[in-house]
């Protein structure tokens, strides 16, 4: 079966993050003047205020979030979705800080099952001989 929707397109700075999720691991870029994680992957740490913020690296994430916002799609806003409706969309807060748009895997999606700040496992789908997508699922 050929993967029918848009396909995420690894960048120099983001090479490293997209082998590690196809491994089935979740790395994050890390700024050591700030002491703090970040996500998206870039080579520049996010806060303006940072002294040194060229001065990034890479740490291996606990795979752990919790749930802070979701939305339940009803109708597929590409054709490569249809067949996937109802799925939910969703930010996850990860277990070091840095919040991380994603999808749920989760059978049957409504606000019954799914509920803000519930814990979250990662979980990746490999989509090509390439990527990994990472997603979520509940513990």
């Amino acid at each position: 079966m050929t993967y029918k929707k848009p396909i995420p397109m690894p960048q120099g700075e983001s090479d490293f993050y997209w082998e590690k999720a196809k491994a089935g691991e979740l790395w994050l870029r890390y700024c050591n003047t700030c002491d703090d994680a970040y996500f998206y992957p870039t080579d520049i740490c996010r806060n303006l205020d940072c002294s040194n913020p060229r001065d990034t690296g890479w740490r291996k994430a606990s795979g752990k979030a919790t749930l802070f916002t979701y939305g339940i799609v009803h109708r597929a806003p590409h054709p490569g979705f249809v067949d996937d409706v109802p799925y939910v969309t969703a930010i996850v807060e990860l277990e070091e800080g840095p919040k991380m748009p994603t999808n749920i895997v989760i059978d049957n999606p409504s606000s019954d099952n799914l509920k803000i700040g519930m814990d979250l496992e990662v979980v990746f789908e490999d989509i090509t001989e390439e990527i990994a997508l990472p997603k979520f699922k509940p513990i």
